[in-house]
């Protein structure tokens, strides 16, 4: 058999349609790559449904969904180089664009999460606990939650006038995370400005605020019989396809059209009392840790807080050292009994006297503290006993602005909620911190600080431990509820 043999015309004319088929395989292949492969740097669209009106509309997989999630993950390893525990980190919208992603929209379907009350750190929860549930509802619309304000001379009352989300929170901060996070998800200013809303209120005869539906998001997806009331969702998985099936089966039992976003939208508000419903980690560290990004604290309380850092910082360098801490290291307390605390919750004594002892082991003996607290009387009194006890010189957010006028008179503008915000802030920078259990200001305080050395990735907070190196917190830690352990498997970072 001959080893080699001249080809004929023949024999090239097939190698030519050979190889320019290769070159056709090759340029689909790279095409392919292109459009559904991840890409570093390439925008992926996060929903592909269209927006029409259907009682329910979800996102047809246009791609594998492991290669969706892939294509809507930034470079992780910046995220995790930023400091979640600050109070002005920048939001991480990946998480939250994964979960709205997921889910199964209801055109009309629109949140109100503005039944909150209490301090900042119920009124924090209570709204980014709403959110959660409104998105997996698969609502489309919410109403820029409002904030319910206690009464000024008495802070026991709660319930008193409604203030405008930016009383506490950044709104053009709010409104770019969802925008970016949950771009189906629409945010209007009223209710009045919900699509088809008014329609809806005439054609039933009733004010806007009536046509609005109260709900417990407990009573869709299972039932725990025997369990306490305070104890947290067990059915969060079950939740959006069983309210989903709600709001079809209400619809056709009243002889209602589907919802749509027209001139039929559903309006939803939940039953005051549920902020610690949802398990935080349910959904993983990254979301966890990066949700409460939502609620940054309004730009010029941060700046009075920071005006105040410094003074701490000034008035630390100016204390003798010790071994554990020197330099412009400073102590954070927040001592809670005021005319709201409740009974049974640690005592003024318990407080301090574990204040003082934790103060000591931590190496702050002489030096400088801040404290945060609403009661003047009791600020001033347990000044005296540290300095009597450590030589420890506590300085409440008054003391430290004296002399800064312009930043006092700011200050002492605020409400007594908002200027709880200034001490949260100023409770993030403190180089250890002390609160009390179950004050929900002193575990967002140590949640928050827990978050600065994991990250994206930070495990929960040991309950009744220790602490974690950064803060500690002082209280009872034997019944889950009657002790409110269950604020801790509810609290958002």
């Amino acid at each position: 058999m001959a080893l080699w043999q001249r080809k004929t015309p023949s024999t090239r004319r097939q190698a030519a349609v050979l190889l320019l088929a290769c070159f056709a395989s090759l340029f689909l292949l790279l095409i392919w790559d292109y459009r559904f492969l991840p890409s570093h740097g390439r925008d992926i669209p996060t929903s592909f449904a269209p927006h029409h009106a259907s009682p329910e509309v979800q996102a047809p997989p246009q791609v594998p969904a492991l290669l969706q999630q892939q294509q809507q993950r930034p470079n992780r390893d910046q995220d995790t180089e930023v400091d979640l525990s600050s109070a002005r980190a920048p939001f991480i919208a990946w998480p939250l664009r994964r979960v709205c992603a997921e889910s199964t929209y209801v055109p009309g379907l629109t949140f109100l999460c503005d039944n909150n009350s209490g301090g900042p750190g119920n009124i924090r929860n209570y709204i980014l606990t709403c959110l959660r549930y409104a998105v997996d509802a698969g609502a489309t619309a919410l109403v820029l939650p409002r904030i319910r304000t206690r009464s000024p001379s008495d802070p026991a009352n709660l319930f008193r006038d409604y203030q405008l989300f930016g009383y506490m929170f950044d709104e053009a901060h709010f409104l770019k995370a969802m925008a970016d996070a949950c771009p189906r998800i629409a945010v209007y200013a009223s209710i009045e400005d919900v699509p088809g809303a008014w329609k809806k209120a005439q054609r039933e005869d009733r004010t806007i605020d009536m046509i609005v539906e109260r709900v417990t998001p407990k009573h869709f997806g299972g039932s725990r019989a025997g369990c306490d009331q305070r104890d947290p969702n067990r059915y969060t998985d079950q939740f959006g396809a069983a309210f989903r099936e709600w709001i079809r089966s209400s619809a056709t039992e009243r002889g209602w059209a589907p919802p749509n976003d027209v001139d039929n939208p559903r309006l939803i508000r939940f039953s005051w009392g549920v902020l610690w419903d949802w398990p935080v980690y349910r959904d993983g560290p990254e979301f966890a840790a990066t949700f409460g990004g939502l609620l940054k604290i309004r730009e010029d309380i941060l700046e009075i807080a920071d005006a105040i850092v410094a003074g701490m910082r000034t008035l630390a360098a100016s204390t003798r050292g010790t071994e554990t801490a020197a330099g412009q290291s400073f102590l954070g307390m927040h001592l809670r009994t005021e005319a709201d605390a409740l009974s049974q919750w640690p005592s003024y004594e318990n407080q301090t006297k574990n204040y003082l002892r934790e103060a000591a082991s931590q190496g702050y003996q002489g030096r400088a503290a801040y404290l945060a607290s609403g009661n003047e009387t009791e600020t001033r009194k347990f000044g005296r006993e540290a300095m009597a006890a450590l030589q420890l010189d506590v300085k409440s957010k008054y003391d430290l602005l004296e002399g800064r006028d312009d930043e006092l008179e700011k200050l002492r503008a605020l409400s007594w909620d908002q200027q709880a915000l200034v001490d949260f802030a100023v409770l993030l920078n403190c180089d250890y911190f002390v609160g009390v259990s179950p004050s929900s200001f002193s575990i967002n305080v140590a949640l928050k600080r827990h978050l600065k050395e994991e990250g994206l990735y930070t495990r929960p907070w040991k309950v009744g431990g220790r602490g974690d190196g950064r803060s500690w917190l002082v209280g009872r830690y034997d019944r889950y509820w009657e002790d409110w352990l269950f604020m801790f498997d509810g609290m958002w970072p």
